[in-house]
């Protein structure tokens, strides 16, 4: 029964990815092309500054556990092989510029879906605390 659960759960979250949401504008994921001034270079000291506060707390080794689960049941089937642009687990330049933006930003992105992905990966059963929990595990293979 566990088997026809997990397969059915996959259809519905393979299915679900297949909405109407428009494609990434590049390959490259750099966004739309403007006209806008560069940003302004940051000083390093200040950058790394960014980056520590908005790099998660270490998450407990249960919640990652928990969040491996969770990435079985749920997240495989895209980001274990790449699928439609999904970043792949534990594919470093792939997930460095993902984990640039922040912990935050992740979580929202997680819980609200971008581009191809679905909200909360398609399953809507997932509670916040699992999708952060499922978020500390990708990120700690990402790093």
């Amino acid at each position: 029964m566990k088997t026809t659960t997990l397969l059915s759960l996959l259809i519905v979250a393979a299915l679900a990815a297949c909405g109407d949401k428009a494609p990434p504008s590049d390959a490259a994921g750099s966004g739309p092309t403007t006209n806008a001034p560069a940003p302004a270079a940051v000083p390093a000291p200040v950058a790394a500054a960014v980056a520590a506060a908005s790099a998660p707390a270490a998450a407990s080794p249960a919640d990652l556990a928990a969040g491996e689960k969770i990435y079985a049941a749920s997240c495989v089937s895209c980001h274990g092989a790449a699928v439609m642009g999904a970043p792949k687990l534990g594919d470093k330049p792939s997930w460095t510029p993902r984990i640039a933006k922040g912990i935050d930003v992740l979580y929202a992105n997680a819980t609200n879906g971008l581009n191809l992905m679905p909200p909360r990966g398609g399953n809507a059963a997932l509670k916040d605390e699992e999708i952060k929990s499922v978020v500390d595990f990708m990120v700690s293979k990402g790093r």
